[in-house]
């Protein structure tokens, strides 16, 4: 599985509304749920709270990447996302977060979940992706940090 198997620019949202955690995970999981990666929306959601009870999935530098592997989801995907706002998210820096790259995972996909993480935090190692990920307004040029090498 690679990005352009699971990113979707109909996913990629750089304005969230949301002011709480709660507010942004159901945001995003709404990006999901409408481009129909889910089949069951509540369950998705119960268990992207049960990975966030289990510890941080907070970085630094602002970047979050949040992520359920469930049921709940019969397309493996990701959604891009950015908050005009700065949420108070458990991070490993202790600092609220404003960019999320979250997952949604098929529990049959269990072992592309550790893949897909890894792909995306060597991506958001990159200092040249992370700024763009925090200041553009083009969606397509997201698109293209994750899908194209």
């Amino acid at each position: 599985m690679n990005f352009n198997d699971v990113v979707d620019i109909n996913r990629i949202n750089l304005h969230l509304k949301g002011k709480t955690k709660n507010e942004i995970i159901l945001e995003i999981v709404e990006l999901f749920n409408q481009s129909g990666v889910l089949n069951d929306k509540e369950q998705f959601i119960k268990d992207v709270y049960l990975r966030e009870s289990e510890g941080p999935t907070g970085m630094t530098n602002h970047l979050c990447i949040p992520h359920g592997k469930s049921d709940g989801v019969k397309k493996t995907s990701i959604a891009i996302c950015r908050s005009d706002h700065f949420i108070p998210w458990e991070s490993l820096d202790e600092q609220p977060v404003n960019v999320f790259v979250m997952m949604a995972v098929r529990n049959d996909d269990k072992s592309e979940l550790v893949k897909l993480l890894s792909a995306i935090a060597i991506k958001l190692c990159d200092e040249e992706i992370v700024n763009i990920l925090k200041t553009t307004e083009n969606k397509t040029t997201i698109f293209d940090l994750f899908t194209k090498n």
